[in-house]
C-alpha cells in the first residue's frame, strides 16, 4: 500500500525518528500507526543495544525541584559527544528522568546497583514474611526470589516503568532516546533530597 508523506511526517513528529525510517516504519506495519511506534520503538532499542559498549564521556548533569519545592534531584546523564548532549532528544531525556526519580523515589540506577547485603536483608525479610512461611517448603525459595525480582522492579531506575509512558521502562526509554540520536547513553548517577529526610545520598 502507498504511504502518504502526511503519514510518515506525523509518525516522525511522534517519535522524533527520521521520515525514510518512519515511512519503512508504515509499510512494514500495513500503515497501522501504532504498530509502526512500535516497530520503531523495537528498532531504537536494538540500536541502542549495539552502541552501549561505546565510551559515553560528555553528558549533562540535569536538575528538578518539585512545585511545592520540597523535593529536589541532580541527575547525570552521559552520551557520547557534546553536539548530541546539547539535542533536544537528550535534552528531554534528562528533564525526564530528572521528574521521574523526584516522582518515584528509586534506590539506584540499575538492578546491579544494589550492595549485596541489601539484597540479603530483602531476602531475610521475604523468607521470614508469613505469606511465605504458609506455603510448602519446597517452593518457598521460588517465592522468595520472585519477591527480589519485584523488589528490583520497584526500586532500580531503569527497571521502573516510566512515569510518563508506564507501557515502558525506564531503561527502554534510555535505549529509545540512544537510538534516536546514534550513541551511547548511559545514566550515572542521581541525588534525591527531601525536604525533612535525614542525609542525602548519591545513588549510581
Amino acid at each position: 500500500m502507498g504511504i502518504s508523506p502526511q503519514d510518515a511526517k506525523k509518525l516522525r513528529e511522534e517519535t522524533g525518528c527520521g521520515m525514510m525510517d518512519c515511512k519503512h516504519a508504515l509499510e512494514e506495519t500495513g500503515g497501522e500507526f501504532e504498530a509502526a511506534k512500535e516497530y520503531l520503538r523495537k528498532k531504537g532499542i536494538a540500536k541502542a543495544e549495539k552502541k552501549s559498549v561505546r565510551a559515553a564521556g560528555e553528558g549533562v548533569i540535569g536538575h528538578y525541584i518539585h512545585s511545592n519545592g520540597k523535593i529536589g534531584v541532580l541527575v547525570e546523564v552521559r552520551c557520547e559527544t557534546d553536539f548530541a548532549s546539547r539535542s533536544d532528544g537528550f535534552k528531554q531525556l534528562v528533564k525526564d528522568l530528572s521528574m521521574h526519580v523526584a516522582a518515584m523515589n528509586p534506590l539506584a540506577v540499575s538492578a546491579e546497583g544494589f550492595a549485596p547485603q541489601i539484597l540479603e536483608r530483602e531476602r531475610r525479610i521475604a523468607s521470614e514474611s508469613d505469606d511465605v512461611l504458609q506455603k510448602p517448603e519446597n517452593i518457598r525459595p521460588k517465592i522468595v526470589e520472585g519477591k527480589i525480582k519485584k523488589f528490583l522492579k520497584d526500586n532500580a531506575l531503569l527497571e521502573q516503568p516510566f512515569v510518563k509512558d508506564p507501557n515502558i521502562t525506564v531503561g527502554d526509554y534510555v535505549k529509545q532516546t540512544a537510538g534516536k540520536i546514534g550513541e551511547n547513553v548511559r545514566v550515572v548517577r542521581f541525588v534525591r533530597i527531601e525536604l525533612g529526610a535525614e542525609g542525602m545520598s548519591v545513588v549510581s
